[in-house]
């Protein structure tokens, strides 16, 4: 089966790029010696996460219990949900763990605290530490840190922190900074339970970007990243990977022909309307547009306006698309996870254009 075969919109997967990206990450990791929990939030597959745990310690990060449920049918047993736990989501990963699993939870709020300390068998809880985003998580130097440990008891496992704040940054120098800080929130925290009288075996900290630019990870038990596996515009723009770096596309058809322009099957559902890139050092619009083998040979033709199903992408003068009714292109997406959450498959290409494989998606919550 080739790309031409198949029905648009629809993801392509180069598995030659995302291999890639796997090594990358893996390898620099392995440098500064902390192992790598990858975040399956992006990839949602089964596939995805054997390739990405292969030489890694085995547990992967998800974000949404159905992810926990399936890779769990699927044989892997040693997750992190790395979203805050409810009392009801608490009840289905008692009953997952029961069942085989070992699901770790996170919270920062110190009646959900007390919840998970009347279980009879609780599963391993982290704290979520607040390193700079102020999304979630408690201060690292706060007593709110100290008084939710107690709370917890021996269901307290260790320390988790996300830089989420890394995405407004910009350059190498900076995404070190941002990891920097994120560590040492991170070991500080860690420390502070310790020096309490707290066995702390789960220090756990990441994103993509920081993972990447890190320069020191001293004190972290594990790294935890996710969208680094398919990369995006925007990810390329804050320097996680180069342009090379983006597996993941939508495979679209023109559908409309107009001077300068032209109109396409991939729209806000497809690609996601995701405008990341609008505060990056480039602009992509909704995406750039590539040829059926995802190379840039139409330059800068970006998709500047998406509805529900219809995507314009204006031509660059200098590389005008000539396609007809029906032709194929590809669309690099400014947010892969956006992008990627529409659809439930991959198909699989591994630098060509002909489909190797179709890999399912876990969607849902």
């Amino acid at each position: 089966m080739k790309l031409a075969d198949l029905p648009t919109p629809c993801l392509v997967l180069d598995r030659t790029v995302l291999n890639r990206n796997l090594r990358a990450m893996a390898g620099h990791l392995s440098r500064l010696r902390v192992p790598l929990r990858p975040h399956m939030k992006t990839a949602k597959s089964i596939e995805v996460a054997r390739l990405a745990i292969e030489g890694q310690s085995g547990g992967i990060t998800v974000s949404t219990v159905a992810e926990a449920e399936y890779f769990m049918s699927h044989g892997i047993v040693d997750i992190l949900y790395a979203v805050g736990i409810t009392p009801r989501k608490l009840e289905h990963v008692v009953q997952l763990n029961a069942a085989g699993a070992d699901i770790i939870v996170v919270t920062d709020d110190i009646d959900m605290a007390a919840v998970i300390a009347t279980l009879d068998s609780p599963p391993r809880t982290l704290i979520e530490i607040d390193s700079g985003e102020e999304r979630g998580g408690v201060a690292p130097d706060g007593d709110l840190l100290l008084e939710i440990a107690q709370v917890l008891g021996p269901a307290l496992t260790g320390v988790m922190t996300h830089a989420g704040h890394s995405y407004a940054g910009r350059g190498a120098r900076e995404m070190s900074r941002i990891a920097e800080q994120e560590r040492g929130s991170a070991t500080l925290a860690a420390t502070r339970l310790r020096e309490a009288g707290h066995e702390i075996s789960i220090v756990s900290a990441g994103s993509s970007p920081t993972a990447r630019h890190a320069e020191n990870l001293a004190g972290l038990t594990e790294v935890r990243a996710g969208v680094y596996m398919f990369g995006d515009l925007f990810q390329a723009e804050i320097e996680t990977h180069g342009m090379d770096g983006i597996a993941v596309t939508v495979l679209t058809s023109v559908i409309g022909r107009r001077p300068g322009r032209i109109l396409v099957d991939a729209g806000g559902l497809a690609l996601s309307k995701d405008r990341s890139t609008e505060s990056a050092p480039r602009d992509y619009g909704y995406g750039l547009a590539l040829d059926l083998l995802g190379q840039r040979s139409y330059g800068q033709a970006l998709v500047r306006r998406a509805y529900q199903e219809h995507g314009v992408i204006e031509m660059d003068p200098a590389r005008p698309i000539d396609l007809p009714i029906g032709g194929l292109l590809r669309i690099a997406p400014n947010h892969t996870c956006m992008t990627a959450a529409a659809h439930d498959r991959y198909f699989v290409v591994d630098g060509g254009d002909e489909v190797v494989a179709i890999w399912s998606r876990i969607n849902g919550w």
